[in-house]
């Protein structure tokens, strides 16, 4: 349930800031009769992302035996990539995303350009969105339905009322803390994803094991037991894992770590109210 509430928090976050910025934008025009455009096309990708989660869930529960541990091995891989990259973009944009907003916004208000607006909302809606049911789908398939279902709830639910609080009662906010502290917890999701993902290939046969188990502590956490389903939920817990789960884990680390210091830069998300 932690990894998608954190996960639905922050995608759900990112999507606020967008559509908070650009409400905030047309309120300092005094443009505020375009604010249904941007309404209409945060709904139209919420109604669209919505219908692309069932569908990806109807999808998983066609496979048997060894096609689903393929397609739940490529499920965790490329949300662990989506995840990582989600991660890097935000490093970026980040810095500049409020001043675009700010020369985009009232150039769309022209008539002839209105439906820039639209667009502008249903994009970062429609990202955040199939991103998110790519994500829950990984989670869902490490954990119980429900504990999923629940955890994407709040973070949703929180997501929304944290974004009506920065825009509507604060002037100036600073949310790279909060993206710092989200950016960890990610990192952490997405490398469990990959050593599940290795592991879902390993049972396939697509990926060698070339070691089967290189330990088995499954004495002291079963994962099985409630804490080991935590585990696996939140960070890929193995309690017997393959050398070649472990390498992937590890090297994901490694690479990641390399990237980050690669690119390291300063930056400050800062959203503040005239």
């Amino acid at each position: 349930m932690i990894s998608s509430l954190v996960l639905s928090l922050r995608e759900g976050l990112e999507a606020a800031l967008i559509i908070g910025i650009v409400l905030g934008i047309l309120r300092n025009l005094d443009r505020r009769d375009l604010s249904f455009l941007v309404w209409a096309g945060a709904i139209s990708a919420l109604i669209i992302s919505f219908m692309v989660a069932f569908v990806l869930n109807l999808i998983s529960t066609e496979f048997e035996g060894a096609g689903e541990q393929v397609f739940e091995g490529i499920t965790m891989l490329l949300a662990a990539g989506i995840l990582t990259w989600m991660i890097f973009w935000m490093r970026t944009y980040s810095i500049s995303m409020r001043e675009e907003l700010e020369l985009g916004v009232p150039q769309a208000t022209s008539k002839r350009r209105q439906w820039a607006l639209f667009l502008l909302a249903f994009l970062a809606v429609l990202r955040e969105g199939i991103e998110l049911a790519l994500f829950l789908l990984a989670v869902r398939l490490t954990s119980s339905p429900v504990q999923t279902v629940l955890g994407a709830s709040l973070g949703i639910g929180g997501a929304i009322l944290l974004g009506w609080i920065l825009f509507a009662t604060t002037r100036r906010v600073s949310l790279t803390h909060f993206f710092q502290y989200t950016n960890a917890l990610l990192i952490v999701f997405a490398a469990g994803l990959v050593g599940i993902g290795i592991h879902e290939f390993n049972e396939a046969g697509w990926v060698p094991a070339i070691i089967e188990h290189i330990w088995d502590v499954s004495f002291i956490i079963p994962e099985e037991s409630t804490f080991g389903q935590l585990l696996r939920a939140l960070v890929g817990y193995s309690s017997s894992p393959s050398l070649s789960q472990v390498i992937a884990y590890v090297g994901y680390w490694v690479i990641l770590g390399l990237s980050l210091w690669s690119n390291r830069r300063p930056h400050q998300l800062t959203l503040s109210h005239k």
